[in-house]
């Protein structure tokens, strides 16, 4: 269904003396969305003791969060295995993980990466070979094998949101790591994993937090969700300053180790306006009670406050692995070592600080807000549209305070044509539009400075 959607004002609720510049944003009726945790965790009931180790699926295994996610597998053989793994090109990777974990299938990109993986196994001597499947269909097999229980979405972008709608189809649960399956899929991938009686695990830190402190919760206790930002990069430079910025400066993060796109993404906080619409979808919170607060030493994961104003906290040392294992765990706690695992300590922590986010440095926010209250397919151009302003301008060919209002011109391009219930199918079209769309845009007035699709 398309709607014409108009324009508003209205971002996050702040006192007068905050209000954020004007923005043109979007809005629109679109029909509401069933959230994956309305408000509420309840935990499962408590069923027969499992024997031997939970098995998951894993995409995107050569990354970040399939590198993260196996080191807690090789550290938990009791409680873990992984039965198949779907990667991209780095074969000599898989190769390792192959050997390494043994799983009975794995993806990758091409037919020439499945020779060169069984070159690789050769090489290492690895006789218990899987199966090895190619392209698409194969992340798709990866996703949905029938041993697994489970199923971590390690892959980046939309390429992530087939695989997950077929695990959801092959009823496992998903251990959520990929932001595109709700940013962009939510109206399609909520309803199908509720159809399905499949649970959608977050395995960011700021959504592992909520989910935690939601547990236990009774129906209607819910006031307010708080997510915490680090503040990025420019988090002290004044707003002046922003015009001389540089590549190089933007991905100076002080608090994380991350890839380039995030790491600029923490510098406008598009990282923490893309959080909001994923706070929304899955956890069912109005936009008006979805607030940020910027935290500087990234302690406090994020909080949620309930209806007699008391507030529950998520806290930890920042590390990725905490919120990946509990996704693969839950409901359970697992132990685990001091020395892999160090404990808070509240006197090494030290001061822990909070303070308003500034809407003139982070124009990101007031964008991401009005996209999230358009629905439907505007949050996935929304977020296409930023990650390709990202990558022009971490090639130079855009300044740093270009990246929003390039965003936001791709969100008034997109207007008429908003979809409110989108198919799969329509969502990685305006995905790919949205992308198309920013490039061609930007070469129009730097030709020369923009590289071809």
């Amino acid at each position: 269904m398309r709607c014409s959607a108009q324009f508003n004002t209205r971002g996050p609720t702040l006192p007068n003396s905050a209000r954020p510049r004007t923005c043109r944003v979007v809005s629109a009726s679109a029909a509401p969305v069933p959230s994956a945790w309305p408000g509420r965790v309840v935990l499962p009931e408590k069923s027969a003791s499992r024997t031997g180790p939970k098995k998951f699926s894993l995409l995107g295994s050569t990354g970040s969060i399939g590198t993260q996610t196996l080191d807690i597998v090789a550290e938990h053989p009791d409680r873990f295995q992984v039965v198949s793994l779907a990667a991209g090109g780095n074969v000599a990777l898989l190769a390792e993980q192959i050997a390494r974990f043994s799983p009975s299938l794995v993806s990758v990109r091409d037919s020439g990466g499945a020779r060169a993986l069984e070159a690789a196994l050769d090489a290492a001597g690895v006789e218990r070979r899987p199966e090895i499947q190619i392209g698409a269909a194969g992340i798709d097999a990866v996703a949905a094998h029938p041993e697994a229980d489970a199923c971590v979405t390690g892959i980046v972008g939309c390429a992530g949101l087939r695989p997950t709608m077929a695990a959801i189809e092959a009823g496992k649960d998903i251990c959520l790591a990929n932001k595109e399956t709700l940013i962009a899929g939510g109206p399609t991938v909520l309803p199908a994993a509720a159809k399905h009686g499949v649970s959608i695990l977050p395995a960011d830190s700021e959504h592992s937090a909520i989910f935690q402190c939601l547990q236990g919760l009774p129906e209607g206790g819910l006031r307010r969700i708080i997510l915490t930002a680090s503040g990025g990069a420019f988090r002290d430079l004044p707003v002046s300053e922003l015009p001389k910025v540089t590549v190089a400066d933007a991905l100076k993060h002080p608090n994380w180790a991350m890839g380039k796109k995030i790491t600029i993404d923490s510098a406008t906080l598009m990282n923490k306006g893309l959080e909001v619409i994923e706070a929304h979808y899955l956890f069912g919170a109005s936009y008006d009670n979805i607030d940020i607060v910027i935290h500087p030493q990234s302690i406090v994961h994020s909080m949620i406050e309930t209806q007699d104003s008391s507030v529950l906290a998520q806290l930890g040392w920042p590390d990725m692995r905490l919120p990946i294992l509990y996704t693969m765990s839950w409901p359970e706690r697992v132990p685990c070592s001091e020395v892999t695992w160090p404990r808070l300590d509240f006197v090494k922590a030290g001061n822990l600080t909070f303070r308003q986010p500034d809407h003139a440095k982070y124009p990101a926010m007031e964008l991401a807000y009005s996209a999230g209250r358009a629905g439907g397919t505007m949050t996935g151009v929304m977020s296409a549209a930023n990650e390709a302003a990202v990558e022009l301008f971490l090639e130079e060919a855009i300044g740093y305070l270009d990246i929003v209002p390039v965003v936001e011109a791709a969100c008034e391009a997109h207007r008429v044509e908003l979809v409110e219930r989108p198919s799969l199918e329509e969502i990685v079209h305006y995905d790919q539009w949205a992308r198309r769309h920013v490039r061609e845009s930007v070469a129009k007035r730097a030709p020369a400075a923009v590289p071809a699709l």
